[in-house]
């Protein structure tokens, strides 16, 4: 089975394990200049948990690893959609393999698309189900760290770049579905 291509141009030059490659690996040229992850898309899972309030308090966010793409930033565990799934179980699949999030402590609530003509992200909304405990860890190298972020917190995080931009839609579509 073949392993993971040459990381893209802007990863850091940390060395790291081989990874097989999965359907749907593999690098897009895309319009805006860069390389992408997932030869048909990707998906995230961004996981929200409420206070007493009923506001969004927490989401669960992934320290990437150093020889990802942007690694050393935070984002939302996620990666290339394989050709017969949907973004959502691209995601739930993703989530539980860099995270451990089982699927059935959360219920999706929203998607929000980044479209790039040849290339999509889509970013799969989601909340911990009512009474559950979702205790999420790394699970796999892609991780350095999984942790449940303060709302007011995430900004201050060094950032995907991609998801910095979008974390504000991303936290007011949460207040949209309360």
């Amino acid at each position: 089975m073949p392993t993971e291509p040459t990381p893209p141009r802007d990863a850091a030059d940390t060395p790291h394990p081989p990874r097989h490659l999965q359907p749907g690996d593999g690098w897009v040229e895309c319009t805006c200049g860069r390389r992408h992850w997932g030869l048909a898309g990707a998906a995230g899972l961004l996981v929200a948990r409420r206070g007493e309030d009923g506001r969004v308090s927490h989401v669960l966010l992934q320290h990437r690893a150093p020889w990802s793409d942007q690694g050393g930033t935070w984002g939302v565990p996620g990666g290339a959609i394989h050709p017969d799934e949907t973004p959502e179980q691209g995601a739930l699949r993703e989530a539980h393999e860099e995270a451990g999030v089982d699927p059935a402590l959360v219920t999706i609530v929203g998607d929000q698309v980044l479209d790039h003509g040849p290339w999509r992200y889509t970013t799969v909304l989601a909340e911990v189900v009512p009474g559950a405990h979702l205790e999420a860890r790394a699970t796999d190298a892609e991780s350095l760290e999984i942790a449940w972020v303060a709302v007011g917190d995430v900004l201050s995080l060094p950032l995907l770049e991609a998801f910095r931009d979008a974390w504000p839609e991303l936290v007011g579509r949460f207040a949209e579905v309360a």
